[in-house]
């Protein structure tokens, strides 16, 4: 084989993260040639600096938890000696380092050949791959290139004592007190982590309420629970000044009153989004560009194909309505691999995405908040279930609730879900290229959650939702007693005018 043959390929991906090695995967499964160019490691960011890391962290945070209510609230007179910090590492290593192993072994398997190297576009279907030469794609490039945390004008971070959402795993030890600037996702969990091992916590979200893109009675009931473990929560709250010490941070905070308070603390972890890479990727060499933000927009979100033909994009490169999840990546890297295969597309369904919380309490949500509902006129019906009305809610005594939002009668089966990017859904059909609706009438819009391990609850709820299914169908099906799971079923009961337990 000549090194041109050698180095032409039917799909060529750019990064080798979640939403790049899915869509490698799935497009060597469907009997493609597969060049995947990672700069880095296989995984990205979720599986060596993100997702896996910090959730193996987590749990041993729900650990020394779990001690403390032991202790606190059964009578089990356990304490926690001490913390083996290098052996904690070493295990969350451990996971990571299997998981990277795994997913470099799929490839391998699969056929997709990997090519360690910084590449770059040098037109709309060639790609150089520093160290490897000039590719050429067939069918088509796929940017997966993702992101990096964002940094505060001014505020450099050096790895000890002001720590990104990368390097906060990895910073030497556990710091006695914390600084979180970001109430999101993120900053909540870096939070959370903190706290559970010891660290004074202060937290400082911008917004008026933690979580801000999600219910807002998730953010005030996740504000309940993290100021009863001791969080300083600090929202609708500014950060104004900082000054490095020799060993942390002073720092100045401008609360909702205007007042100026100074916090110190040994570590300041900034958490205030993160921001897509395309820096040396050259996007104009294929006739391409960022928008303002950053992003490579679609030109056609069904394909996910921007406005280069054959040129892909996913994942974190991806503006709203992508959420910059792994999840989400691996449903735009099976869109984009059967596109590219000839198969039928269907745009990714944004709105029955779920939206996790891994901090204690966890929040999980997937759908419309109620104000996105009424901000699209629609007439609903909401009824909230706080999770301590159930047996298996006051043996957590985390707190907690339940939220579920519906059509009210006559609102209409899709209720104005942000979902048509250019196909239907999975309960109506298409007609002479128009979406006609089933007529359907009092759909679920949103599920919200908040309490303990309410990530492993939200499955239903996706489905629930994403089938546009009524609370009448949910209360017909039994869930299981004593659980958390029934204050979800209570919760359709009620609004099905079937409440047992709740009136």
């Amino acid at each position: 084989m000549s090194e041109t043959d050698a180095n032409t390929t039917d799909v060529l991906v750019i990064g080798g993260g979640t939403g790049g090695y899915s869509t490698a995967l799935r497009a060597a499964s469907l009997g493609l040639r597969v060049v995947l160019a990672e700069r880095d490691l296989i995984g990205g960011t979720c599986l060596h600096r993100g997702c896996i890391p910090s959730k193996a962290m987590l749990h041993a945070a729900e650990l020394v938890d779990g001690i403390a209510e032991a202790r606190e609230r059964w009578g089990v007179k356990a304490t926690v000696d001490s913390l083996d910090w290098p052996a904690l590492v070493a295990t969350r290593d451990g996971i990571v380092e299997r998981n990277h192993q795994g997913v470099a072994g799929h490839l391998r398997t699969a056929g997709v050949r990997v090519v360690k190297g910084t590449a770059r576009l040098t037109g709309p279907r060639t790609v150089r791959i520093e160290g490897a030469g000039e590719f050429t794609a067939r069918r088509g490039i796929v940017l997966a290139t993702g992101s990096r945390p964002r940094l505060l004008p001014g505020l450099a971070a050096d790895g000890r004592r002001v720590v990104t959402s990368d390097d906060a795993l990895f910073a030497a030890g556990l710091p006695a007190s914390v600084l979180v600037l970001g109430g999101g996702a993120i900053g909540v969990e870096y939070a959370s982590f903190h706290r559970s091992m010891g660290a004074e916590v202060t937290l400082v979200e911008a917004a008026g309420r933690l979580l801000p893109l999600e219910d807002e009675d998730v953010g005030r009931h996740l504000a309940r629970g993290l100021k009863k473990r001791g969080i300083t929560v600090r929202t609708g709250s500014t950060l104004t000044g900082t000054e490095l010490l020799a060993d942390g941070v002073r720092a100045t905070v401008r609360t909702p009153k205007g007042e100026e308070l100074v916090v110190g603390a040994e570590r300041l972890l900034v958490a205030v989004g993160r921001a897509p890479v395309t820096d040396g990727l050259d996007l104009a060499a294929a006739g391409l560009a960022a928008d303002e933000r950053g992003f490579v927009a679609p030109a056609d979100w069904s394909r996910l194909e921007t406005s280069v033909p054959g040129i892909h994009v996913v994942g974190d490169l991806l503006p709203p309505p992508s959420l910059g999840l792994a999840h989400a990546s691996f449903a735009e890297g099976l869109l984009v691999a059967e596109t590219l295969a000839g198969l039928p597309s269907r745009a990714v369904d944004y709105a029955t995405v779920p939206r996790v919380t891994y901090s204690s309490p966890q929040t999980a949500s997937v759908g419309l908040t109620e104000a996105e509902a009424r901000a699209r006129g629609l007439d609903i019906k909401v009824n909230t279930m706080p999770l301590a009305a159930t047996a298996k809610g006051m043996v957590h005594g985390q707190g907690g609730m339940v939220k579920v939002i519906a059509a009210a009668d006559g609102a209409g089966g899709d209720g104005g879900l942000p979902w048509a990017w250019g196909s239907p859904r999975s309960n109506e059909v298409e007609s002479g290229g128009e979406v006609e609706s089933s007529g359907k009438t009092g759909a679920v819009l949103g599920v919200h959650l908040v309490g303990p391990q309410v990530s492993e609850m939200i499955a239903e709820s996706q489905l629930i939702v994403g089938w546009d299914a009524e609370p009448a169908d949910v209360a017909q099906h039994i869930h299981a007693h004593p659980t958390l799971s029934e204050a979800v079923g209570e919760t359709f009961l009620t609004l099905a005018g079937r409440g047992l337990h709740q009136h």
